[in-house]
């Protein structure tokens, strides 16, 4: 069965494990989740990642999670552009995430960055995800 939504699929594996308490989570790999695995890694939302090759072209990224005082250092993580509806925003219109304190994801021309470097380079695109 094909996938439909891998950045999504990614997104709720992370948000599913912090709410277990694991250490770490395994997802298929493609660059588009690399580039946003890189962002949340700079943004210190995540320890860090690995990609692991099991062979055949087949390839994973071992996500390290990050926790403060056991508790989830991402509180919330949610998926913005959808396949079904996709949600582009000007380098002004960048939405603010809890005034200023969560970082929202954006796909550029300029390559995948957080919604402060987008405005430091006033470049806008598709938003792809909102962490906190």
């Amino acid at each position: 069965m094909t996938m439909t939504d891998p950045l999504g699929d990614m997104l709720t594996r992370i948000r599913n494990a912090q709410m277990r308490g694991k250490s770490t989570v395994s997802t298929p790999a493609s660059k588009l989740r690399g580039w946003v695995l890189d962002v949340l890694e700079a943004e210190g939302f995540i320890r860090g990642y690995t990609r692991v090759d099991h062979g055949g072209g087949k390839s994973e990224f071992e996500v390290h999670l990050k926790y403060h005082e056991g508790h989830p250092v991402i509180h919330e993580i949610q998926r913005v552009s959808t396949p079904g509806r996709r949600v582009y925003s000007s380098a002004r219109g960048i939405p603010a995430v809890r005034n200023g304190l969560g970082v929202s994801i954006l796909s550029t021309p300029k390559g995948v960055m957080s919604d402060a470097s987008a405005r430091e380079n006033n470049v806008g695109g598709e938003v792809l995800c909102r962490v906190f």
